[in-house]
């Protein structure tokens, strides 16, 4: 079998590029087609050199520049949902590109490879990241394996993540935290109820705090992040007629980036204090990175191409990896965050190519 091939880089258009990225399928787990292709156009570059650890590849340039930037990218998908292969079609008056990828995040990761081909000379030293297995869980992350196994590959003074931003930056990102909330009651019969202790029923007042609790807005150098406490799950019971003895509420706290991990798990217990709380899992946020040296600049070339200025980032992303790693770091990339998973995923072509376009401004910008 003929292993898939992308379209040189140097000439490609972005809009093809990201077409023929999205038609190799590449499910979290079956990335290894796409990450051959991507090296294999990646490695005829002599400006470039190429790295591999499993199914990321890294390139970069050896400029001798005074700041580097990294430029990263997953290049996972969630599971085909008949949106492949991908297609050009008009929506709403404009030309989108349907098809699983084209939002999250395959557009990004498009822009990427057109730049690293086309700039051979930036006015920053580059590294572009094309990593694995974002969309699973979180031991799995390409980047996270980068940073464990070659810290070095992702040393920057800045980093943008192609993640969907409709084509705005958005800065850092909530920090997310999951916990279990129990209950625990008597077992009986229903048809007996009164012999017994309803574990659901008990739960009854955890819902009511969480329905009650009012979010927080937290400015954090500049933006405003909008924080949230939900839950997410409830389960109880054995059968139709046995009152339940035990009740579990599954309870996700999204929280700003000024807040650190413990201090969300310690904000979760004062407000389900009286409860069995139990960590299931977390990630600290990152803060906006804004006033990094140099990140005037892209804030002014995003600008002069989109007209928009930096947002905060509600959902958690990769950027709070390059966060823990001392990196400031953004989100920056084509498509509606809304549509990434959905069976319509798509975005709107113009996006593409002016994120290209801005990016490309950023990097050239004084360069020699």
């Amino acid at each position: 079998m003929t292993a898939p091939a992308l379209p040189d880089l140097r000439t490609a258009d972005v809009v093809d590029l990201t077409r023929a990225l999205c038609d190799i399928p590449s499910v979290s787990g079956e990335e290894g087609p796409l990450a051959d292709a991507i090296e294999a156009a990646l490695a005829g570059l002599p400006h470039l050199e190429v790295l591999r650890d499993g199914d990321a590849v890294v390139a970069r340039t050896q400029l001798g520049r005074e700041r580097r930037a990294v430029v990263a990218g997953h290049i996972d998908t969630v599971p085909v949902a008949g949106n492949l292969p991908s297609e050009l079609r008009t929506v709403d008056g404009e030309e989108v590109l349907w098809g699983r990828g084209s939002v999250d995040m395959l557009g990004g990761v498009a822009v990427a490879l057109h730049l690293a081909a086309r700039l051979t000379a930036p006015a920053w030293d580059v590294t572009w990241v094309f990593y694995d297995n974002e969309e699973v869980e979180a031991e799995r992350n390409g980047l996270g394996r980068l940073s464990r196994n070659h810290p070095q590959w992702l040393d920057a003074d800045f980093a943008v993540l192609g993640e969907p931003s409709n084509g705005g930056i958005e800065g850092g990102c909530n920090g997310t935290l999951r916990v279990s909330v129990t209950t625990a009651g008597r077992a009986a019969h229903s048809a007996r109820a009164w012999r017994g202790v309803n574990a659901i029923h008990l739960a009854a007042p955890i819902l009511t705090r969480l329905a009650e609790y009012q979010p927080r807005s937290v400015e954090v150098d500049g933006l405003v992040y909008r924080e949230g406490l939900s839950a997410v799950g409830i389960s109880g019971g054995i059968a139709g007629n046995v009152v339940p003895d035990s009740c579990e509420v599954l309870v996700n706290y999204r929280f700003a980036p000024a807040s650190s991990l413990a201090e969300a798990e310690a904000h979760v217990r004062e407000v389900l204090a009286g409860y069995d709380v139990t960590v299931v899992d977390g990630a600290a946020g990152a803060r906006p990175g804004l006033d990094a040296p140099g990140v005037g600049d892209f804030i002014a070339a995003v600008g002069r191409v989109t007209g928009g200025g930096p947002a905060p980032k509600y959902g958690w992303t990769d950027v709070a990896r390059f966060a823990a790693l001392g990196v400031p770091a953004v989100n920056f990339g084509p498509g509606d965050p809304s549509l990434a998973h959905a069976d319509d995923e798509h975005c709107p072509t113009d996006q593409i190519r002016d994120c290209a376009s801005a990016l490309e401004a950023w990097l050239t910008e004084g360069a020699p």
